[in-house]
């Protein structure tokens, strides 16, 4: 569950990454910044030959790959990745662009962001990652997109919202230029939401996440 008092040292976070790495990128900027107090003890891939590996890597940070065919079940591969987030004391797991479905254990629940590329429950779910998110959007015609930060349970793209943000979608608009202006929201979006649990504000009831009322 996320804290109910605010941390008083920098806030241990696991990012779990599949691909580039570009959520990473902007967490470690935030942190270098001293925009976020935080640190990364630990980052897990699901995929040996990803760029973010390198990246992280590249950034003097521990990078372990936990691919989910070397495991029997998703348990298992679950198992795997919250027994190496005990041990490293994280607070709290970052998906950034992790794409292997996973199994959330109760000394996890509420302790597991993601960042998504639409605005749940619009375009989100099974097969909508990436570019196949913002294809999706302009084929429908859709007006506004954006961005969501949500707790992560058993389900693709299903856990309590934390926070959104919108954008416009131009008439001109292609994958790419659609993605760059939601990606500069995800940006600020996210060191945000990881502010607000490191302070004990957020507050989960259901499927609504609201900022805890004051003493």
């Amino acid at each position: 569950m996320p804290p109910t008092c605010p941390l008083s040292r920098p806030i241990r976070l696991v990012v779990l990454i599949s691909g580039g790495g570009t959520t990473l990128l902007n967490l470690i900027e935030q942190i270098y910044t001293g925009a976020l107090s935080a640190e990364i003890p630990l980052v897990i891939a699901s995929r040996a030959y990803c760029a973010g590996v390198e990246r992280s890597q590249a950034a003097g940070l521990t990078c372990e790959v936990l691919t989910r065919k070397a495991f029997t079940d998703v348990a298992a591969f679950s198992e795997a990745i919250f027994q190496r987030c005990r041990e490293v004391e994280a607070d709290l797991v970052i998906c950034g662009g992790f794409l292997a479905l996973i199994q959330i254990p109760e000394d996890f629940q509420h302790r597991v962001m993601n960042i998504h590329p639409s605005l749940i429950p619009a375009f989100a779910g099974r097969g909508f990652h990436g570019h196949h998110v913002h294809e999706g959007v302009l084929a429908r015609g859709c007006r506004v997109s954006g961005c969501t930060v949500h707790f992560v349970d058993d389900e693709y793209d299903h856990g309590p919202i934390i926070a959104q943000a919108t954008v416009p979608v131009r008439d001109d608009d292609t994958v790419e230029t659609l993605s760059a202006r939601i990606f500069e929201q995800e940006c600020q979006l996210l060191p945000e939401a990881i502010r607000l649990f490191a302070e004990g504000a957020l507050w989960v009831r259901g499927q609504r996440v609201d900022r805890r009322p004051s003493a």
